[in-house]
């Protein structure tokens, strides 16, 4: 029951990621800098909202590069990993179909786009922008003291990633959160998806063993300095 609950919770956020972010990309647009800066903290105020409220439950993932770093860093087993990843998926996918449904899919229901039409140019931002948002994440909940900030403090570092990212390709770093407008978009959007799938998670993976390899340099420093 327990990990039931923690996976309707992943749902949830996943949902509202798409459904409020993803639709505030649609309803503003990205083309002016008002509708550029709202679409980004609108991304940001999602996690913010989610942490605070389904992050006791399960952890907030709401990310399958988030929860793919998690299991790299053991702070997860495989079988939640699986349960959370195809809760992301389907919160996902029915957000997406939520947004369809309300102002259809001429618009791009916020599908990322490969930037100047250029894989390698794509995966190295996106492997980038993830990077830099995972890491945050394992750095502000890694202690206990910073806990009461953690949501706020992940809710900016994403705010940041879309300021710089939303220019070239949307900004993914979450391939739920990419697969769910896609698969109604379909088209280019879809078939170029797995750049959105693939890179985020391997941005994840970089910053889950860049962490492990710096905080076991910082123990054995202080270890020394006893």
């Amino acid at each position: 029951m327990e990990a039931l609950k923690k996976y309707v919770a992943e749902f949830i956020g996943t949902f509202v990621l798409v459904l409020f972010a993803c639709g505030t990309a649609v309803v503003v647009g990205c083309n002016t800098p008002a509708g550029y800066l709202a679409t980004a903290i609108s991304f940001g105020l999602v996690i913010v909202a989610m942490a605070y409220s389904i992050g006791n439950i399960s952890g907030c993932h709401i990310n399958p590069a988030v929860s793919f770093a998690m299991l790299i860093l053991k702070k997860m087993d495989v079988k939640d990993f699986c349960g959370y990843i195809v809760a992301q998926f389907l919160g996902a996918i029915a957000g997406a179909a939520v947004l369809m449904l309300l102002i259809g899919k001429d618009k791009g229901l916020g599908a990322n786009g490969l930037y100047e039409a250029d894989v390698v140019k794509s995966l190295i931002v996106e492997i980038i922008l993830t990077f830099v948002f995972v890491i945050a994440i394992i750095g502000v909940t890694s202690k206990a003291e910073f806990s009461s900030m953690a949501g706020l403090v992940i809710g900016l570092t994403l705010t940041m990633v879309h300021i710089f990212g939303i220019y070239f390709t949307g900004t993914s770093v979450n391939p739920a959160r990419s697969f769910g407008p896609a698969l109604f978009v379909g088209g280019d959007a879809l078939a170029d998806v797995w750049v959105f799938i693939v890179a985020p998670l391997v941005g994840g993976a970089l910053a889950a063993v860049c962490y492990m390899l710096l905080s076991a340099t910082s123990e054995k420093s202080t270890s020394k300095k006893k």
